[in-house]
């Protein structure tokens, strides 16, 4: 399985209203419940209005569209991960998933699933 390196450095803010929320931009991604809205998006286009900003990250894509009866795939994923000590911030989206880990350990992170069997572009 391949794992994209997105070439692009991210943050996960929690936002008190939608209207600052970078939709536009390539990249973002919108969370919203009962009790929060958060979002991932560039750094570069942090929404005005963060009530909470984590910035640092960098992203990781699983290559083509996932069936939904494919299992394990995410989980195997996060327990290479875990095992090298990383934590990580995941989107799913129709597609695919993305793995989201912080910067100082992004070299780490990529080591790791490589050594495990994933290719890493």
């Amino acid at each position: 399985m391949t794992i994209e390196k997105l070439p692009y450095d991210f943050s996960i803010c929690k936002v008190g209203d939608i209207s600052h929320i970078p939709t536009n931009d390539e990249f973002c991604f919108v969370g919203k419940t009962d009790e929060e809205i958060s979002v991932v998006c560039l750094s570069s286009s942090l929404p005005q209005g963060s009530t909470h900003t984590d910035i640092g990250w960098k992203g990781l894509r699983i290559q083509g569209e996932l069936d939904f009866s494919l299992i394990g795939i995410l989980a195997d994923i996060s327990a290479v991960l875990a095992k090298a000590e990383i934590g990580i911030f995941v989107v799913s989206t129709y597609n695919t998933d993305y793995i989201f880990v912080k910067e100082f350990n992004f070299d780490k992170a990529v080591t790791a699933l490589s050594d495990s069997g994933y290719t890493v572009s």
